[in-house]
C-alpha cells in the first residue's frame, strides 16, 4: 500500500510572486505551522549563488535557513531547491542536520544526464536528493524509458512528474505513469507537480494519487498554501490535504494550516496575485512558458484574442523559452495590420471640416448631466463621436473603436444602433472594412511610452490631431473610481484594466493627456464639457 505525502512548497514556489520577501515571522510561522499540522516535507525556499537577505527564502547555503526552523522536527524532511545549472555546489557545506536535510533538483527536458551528475556532488555531501522533471509532458515514451533507467542507476529519494506549463490532462498523466511507474525501482517515491493554468491542479494531484494508490510505492505530492506560485499557481495544500485525510486515511491538521493561512497567507494575497486567470489559461493551451504572457500583458496591454494568435505564431520550442526580441517581432507583426487609410481619412476630414468635435467618452457623467450634453449638441451642432461604447439615449454620428472586446460588446449588446451607426475602427482591430465602417491605422492613433498608451480617448485625439480638427470637446472623460461599476454609465461594459489598478490607470491617463495637449498647444482648442479628474 502507498504511503502519500504532502510536499509544501509555498516559500520556494511562492517566491516567484513576492520576490521570496515572505518576512522573518511569515517564514518562521508557515514553517512551524506546517509542521504543526504534520505536512511530511517542508520546501523552505531555493539555494542561490548570492548572499542571504533576512526575510527572504533565497539562501546561499543552508546555515542561512537555521533562523527560521522554531523546534526543527525530526521526523519531518526541510528541503531546499536549485536550478541544475544556477547553484555552485562547491559553497555546499558538509550535511550537519542542523538545516534542510536534502536538495530537489529540477532540470529542463532532455538534460537529466546533467542534472543527475548535480546530484551526485550533493549526495557526497551527505544531503538526500529529489529530481523534477520540468516539463515532463514534452517527453516521449523513450525519452521517459531513458531517464528512468539513469535513474535507477542513481537512486534518488524522490522523481517528480512536473506539469510545467499547466497543459495536462488526466489523460496525459496516466500516459506518463504507465511508462514510469513499472520501470521506476520501488525504492524511489513517485512525485507530480501540477500547475492550474487549466483549473485542473487539484483534479490531476487526485488523478496521479488514485492511478499510485495500489502500486506499492511511496506517493509525494506537492501544493501550495492557498496555491501560491508564479502565474496560475499549484494544487493547493488545504485542498490536497483535506483529501488525503478524508480519501486515504491521511492524519494532517487542518486547523493548523488554516491558522497559517489567517496568520500569514491573507496579507500575500492581498498584495499579489496568482491563480487561475485567462492569460495563464493560454500558456496552458500552448505549453507556452508565462514570462511570454507577462511580457504580452505588461508591455503592451495585449488582450485574450490577440495574445492567443501571437502565441499560436510561435514554434513549439519558442513557446517553451522566452525570446523578447522574437515575441515584440510577433505582436508588432500582428498589431501593425498596415491599411491604405487614405480614402478614409479623407471622407473624415470633409465630414468635421469647420466643425467641433463632441466625443463621448463612456462615463457616467453622460447619464448625470444628460440635459447638459444634449443642449450642447442642439446649439453647437457638433459632430459627436461615441468612444468605444454606446450609451442609452444618445445618437451618435460616429462610434470610434481600439479594441476587439469593446467592438464585440457594441456589436452584439447594441446591434441595431451598431449597424445603424458609421464606424471607424483601427486597423488592429480589422483590415477590412464593412458596411458603414472606416479603418484607420493603428500606429497612427497611438505613442508608446506609457503602459495604457491604448486608452480610447488619448487615441482618438491623436486621429482627429490627423484629421486637422481644431475644436475638440469632451464628455464623460470621467475618470476611474475605485470600483469599476462606479465609473461607467454602462456598468457591464467589458473592462479594459483586469489589474484594477485605478489610481495608476488615472495618473497615466492624465499624463497622456497633458502630453497630447502639450504638443497641440495653440492648433487645438480642447474644452471638457463635463466635469473631469484630467481637466
Amino acid at each position: 500500500m502507498s504511503d502519500i505525502q504532502v510536499l509544501d512548497c509555498t516559500l520556494r514556489d511562492g517566491a516567484y510572486i513576492n520576490g521570496s520577501k515572505f518576512g522573518t515571522s511569515a517564514m518562521k510561522g508557515c514553517i512551524k505551522k506546517l509542521q504543526d499540522a504534520r505536512v511530511d516535507l517542508i520546501e523552505c525556499g531555493w539555494l542561490k549563488d548570492a548572499p542571504h537577505e533576512v526575510g527572504t527564502s533565497y539562501y546561499h547555503v543552508p546555515s542561512d535557513l537555521e533562523q527560521y526552523l522554531v523546534k526543527k522536527d525530526v521526523r519531518k524532511t526541510y528541503l531546499a531547491m536549485i536550478d541544475w545549472n544556477r547553484y555552485d555546489t562547491s559553497v555546499l557545506p558538509e550535511y550537519d542536520g542542523k538545516s534542510i536535510d536534502a536538495v530537489r533538483i529540477v532540470f529542463p527536458h532532455g538534460r537529466h544526464v546533467e542534472g543527475i551528475e548535480v546530484g551526485k556532488k550533493i549526495r557526497e555531501k551527505g544531503y538526500r536528493v529529489f529530481f523534477q522533471i520540468a516539463n515532463t509532458l514534452a517527453y516521449n515514451d523513450e525519452e521517459l524509458s531513458d531517464l528512468v533507467k539513469c535513474m535507477n542507476e542513481f537512486m534518488p529519494e524522490s522523481v517528480s512528474v512536473v506539469d510545467t506549463f499547466g497543459a495536462m490532462y488526466a489523460d496525459d498523466v496516466a500516459r506518463i505513469l504507465e511508462v514510469i511507474e513499472p520501470q521506476l525501482d520501488k525504492r524511489i517515491k513517485l512525485g507530480f507537480h501540477s500547475h492550474n493554468n487549466q483549473q485542473l491542479a487539484f483534479a490531476n494531484t487526485m488523478k496521479f494519487v488514485e492511478l499510485l494508490t495500489e502500486c506499492d510505492r511511496d506517493v509525494v505530492v506537492d501544493a501550495s498554501l492557498c496555491g501560491m506560485g508564479r502565474g496560475a499557481g499549484n494544487a493547493t495544500t488545504e485542498l490536497v490535504a483535506n483529501y488525503i485525510n478524508v480519501k486515504h486515511n491521511g492524519n494532517y491538521d487542518m486547523n493548523a494550516i488554516m491558522d497559517a493561512i489567517d496568520m500569514y497567507m491573507e496579507k500575500f494575497k492581498a498584495q499579489y496575485t496568482w491563480g487561475y486567470s485567462t492569460q495563464y489559461f493560454i500558456a496552458g493551451m500552448y505549453q507556452c512558458h508565462v514570462n511570454n504572457i507577462a511580457y504580452l500583458q505588461n508591455n503592451h496591454r495585449t488582450n485574450y484574442h490577440d495574445m492567443r494568435n501571437i502565441i499560436e505564431s510561435l514554434s513549439t520550442e519558442e513557446r517553451r523559452q522566452y525570446d523578447y526580441d522574437l515575441l515584440e517581432t510577433r505582436y508588432l507583426e500582428n498589431q501593425n495590420r498596415i491599411v491604405d487609410d487614405e480614402a478614409a481619412k479623407d471622407v473624415l476630414r470633409s465630414q468635421m471640416k469647420d466643425k467641433k468635435v463632441l466625443l463621448l467618452a463612456p462615463g457616467k457623467s453622460l447619464h448625470d448631466e444628460k440635459e447638459k450634453i444634449e443642449k450642447f449638441i442642439e446649439e453647437e451642432k457638433p459632430v459627436v463621436i461615441g468612444v468605444n461604447a454606446f450609451v442609452s439615449g444618445y445618437q451618435y454620428d460616429y462610434m470610434f473603436f481600439v479594441n476587439h472586446s469593446r467592438y464585440d460588446y457594441a456589436r452584439e449588446t447594441h446591434a441595431n444602433k451598431f449597424y445603424a451607426t458609421e464606424r471607424i475602427l483601427l486597423s488592429n482591430i480589422k483590415v477590412d472594412a464593412g458596411e458603414k465602417e472606416l479603418i484607420v491605422n493603428f500606429n497612427d492613433a497611438i505613442k508608446r511610452g506609457w503602459k495604457h498608451f491604448d486608452n480610447a480617448v488619448i487615441c482618438c485625439l491623436r486621429m482627429l490631431n490627423k484629421l486637422d480638427v481644431d475644436k475638440i470637446v469632451l464628455a464623460g472623460f470621467d475618470g476611474f473610481k475605485a470600483e469599476y461599476n462606479e465609473s461607467y454609465s454602462d456598468t457591464s461594459l467589458p473592462s479594459l484594466n483586469a489589474e484594477g489598478k485605478w489610481h495608476e490607470l488615472n495618473l497615466e491617463i492624465k499624463d497622456m493627456f497633458r502630453d497630447f495637449a502639450d504638443s497641440t498647444k495653440g492648433k487645438i482648442d480642447i474644452r471638457f464639457l463635463t466635469d473631469s479628474i484630467y481637466q
